[in-house]
C-alpha cells in the first residue's frame, strides 16, 4: 500500500505541475491579454481558499483515499475538458476560467484529506522517509513539467498538453483508488460543519507550537511572493540578464531537493526547531538580493534557504501527523494550507506596489528581518519532540 501512495501521489504532483505552463500558454495563444491569465489562474485559486474549511471537515469524516480519488477524477475530467475545447478552437477564457474554479474545488476537498492518507497507511516509524519521496517527488515534477508541457505545446499544441494532464491525473486516480487503509478508521461523530469547525480551532488553540509555526510559514510564504517578483526584476535589470536569475532559479531547485533528501537522513533531534530554522534561512536570498550581491552569491544564498525548505517539508509533515489527533488531522492541516496559499500570492501582488513605495532594498531587508523573527521567535513555544525516526545513512 505504501508503494502505491508514493506512486499515486508523485503521479498527482507531476499532474499538477502541468497546469500552469499549459493553461498559461494556451491562454497567451488565445488572447495574448495579461488580463485574461491572470482571470484564468485566480479562478482556481479563489475556489481553493474558500472551500479548504470545507475540504478540511469532509478529510475527517470521510475515509480519506476517497477524496483524494475523487479530488484527482475531478482534476482530470476538468483538464480533459479543457483539452477537447482547445482541440475544437473553442476554448473561451471563460470556459477555461470555470473549468480551473472546478479544479479549485477539487483541490480543496482532496487536499486536506492526503495527510490522513499517509498517516493512516503508513507506519509511525517510517513516515518520515515516505514524505521525504514523496516531496523529492513533487520537488522533481516542478522542475521537469513545464519544460514537458512547454514542449508538447510547442509540437502538437495545449490542447494536448492539457489531455496529457487529463491522464496522468487518471492515473494517479486508478493507483490511489487501489489504496486500502489497513483497517477501518473510526470517523468521528459528524455534528454541524460549524461545531466541527470550531473544534478543529480548538485543536490548534491547544498547540501554541503549531499555530506560532503556521504563522512563521505564512510570513515565509508572503516573502517568497516578494522574492519571486524583484528577483527577475533586479536580475534583468542590474545583475546581467535573464541567465543570472535562471542561475539562481536552478540553484534553489538543487537545494530544495538535496534538503528533501537529506531530511530522514540527518541525526535531528528537534525537528520542529529544525522547522523553524529551515523557514528564517529565507533571510539569506532576501538580504544577498537588497544589496544586491553579485548573481553567484545570491545564487549559493537561494541553494541555502531552499535546502532549509526542504527539510522543513517532509518534518513538518511527520511531525504535526504525529502531535495532531488523526479525527481532527484533516481540519488542522486545512488551516495550515489555507494560510500558505493565501500569503503566497498576496506577496506576489503587492511585491512591485510595495517596492514603488519604499524601494526595492528597504522591502527586502525589511522582508529578511521579519521572515527571521517571526520563524525563530516560534522556536520559543516548540515542544522537544522526539526525531520522527531513526536517521538512515
Amino acid at each position: 500500500m505504501t508503494n502505491r501512495l508514493m506512486i499515486g501521489r508523485a503521479l498527482s504532483a507531476l499532474a499538477t505541475a502541468l497546469i500552469p505552463t499549459t493553461l498559461t500558454l494556451a491562454v497567451l495563444r488565445a488572447t495574448g491579454s495579461g488580463e485574461d491569465l491572470g482571470l484564468v489562474l485566480a479562478a482556481e485559486l479563489v475556489p481553493l481558499l474558500l472551500f479548504l474549511p470545507v475540504g478540511g471537515v469532509l478529510a475527517d469524516r470521510m475515509r480519506p483515499e476517497r477524496l483524494a480519488l475523487l479530488a484527482d477524477l475531478t482534476r482530470g475530467l476538468s483538464q480533459a475538458a479543457i483539452g477537447v475545447e482547445l482541440l475544437l478552437g473553442a476554448g473561451q477564457v471563460l470556459d477555461l476560467a470555470v473549468l480551473s474554479a472546478v479544479a479549485g474545488v477539487a483541490i480543496a476537498f482532496g487536499m486536506p484529506a492526503v495527510p490522513r492518507l499517509v498517516a493512516t497507511v503508513v507506519p509511525d516509524e517510517h513516515r518520515l522517509r515516505v514524505n521525504a519521496r514523496i516531496g523529492v517527488a513533487t520537488s522533481l515534477s516542478g522542475v521537469a513539467a513545464p519544460a514537458l508541457a512547454g514542449g508538447v505545446v510547442l509540437v502538437a499544441g495545449p490542447g494536448w498538453a492539457a489531455l496529457l494532464t487529463a491522464a496522468v491525473f487518471a492515473c494517479s486516480a486508478l493507483t490511489l483508488g487501489g489504496v486500502r487503509t489497513p483497517r477501518p478508521v473510526r470517523l468521528a461523530r459528524a455534528g454541524t460543519f460549524g461545531s466541527d469547525l470550531a473544534q478543529g480551532w480548538r485543536e490548534i488553540r491547544t498547540r501554541p507550537w503549531f499555530l506560532a509555526s503556521v504563522l512563521g510559514h505564512g510570513v515565509w510564504h508572503f516573502m517568497a511572493g516578494l522574492f519571486l517578483t524583484l528577483g527577475p526584476l533586479t536580475a534583468v535589470r542590474e545583475l546581467g540578464g535573464e541567465a543570472s536569475w535562471v542561475l539562481i532559479v536552478q540553484c534553489g531547485t538543487v537545494g530544495l531537493v538535496a534538503g528533501v533528501f537529506a531530511a530522514p537522513r540527518l541525526p535531528i533531534r528537534r525537528p520542529l526547531v529544525a522547522v523553524q530554522v529551515g523557514a528564517a534561512l529565507y533571510v539569506l536570498p532576501m538580504a544577498a538580493l537588497a544589496v544586491p550581491a553579485p548573481a553567484a552569491v545570491i545564487a549559493g544564498a537561494y541553494l541555502v534557504a531552499m535546502f532549509g525548505l526542504g527539510l522543513l517539508s517532509p518534518l513538518w509533515e511527520t511531525v504535526v501527523a504525529r502531535e495532531i489527533p488523526e479525527q481532527a488531522l484533516g481540519r488542522v492541516r486545512a488551516f495550515d494550507q489555507l494560510i500558505s496559499f493565501a500569503s503566497r500570492p498576496l506577496g506576489l501582488a503587492v511585491a512591485v506596489p510595495l517596492a514603488g513605495a519604499t524601494g526595492a532594498t528597504g522591502l527586502l531587508l525589511a522582508g529578511a528581518v521579519a521572515v527571521g523573527l517571526a520563524n525563530l521567535a516560534a522556536i520559543v513555544r516548540t515542544p522537544a519532540a522526539r526525531t520522527p525516526e531513526a536517521p538512515r545513512r
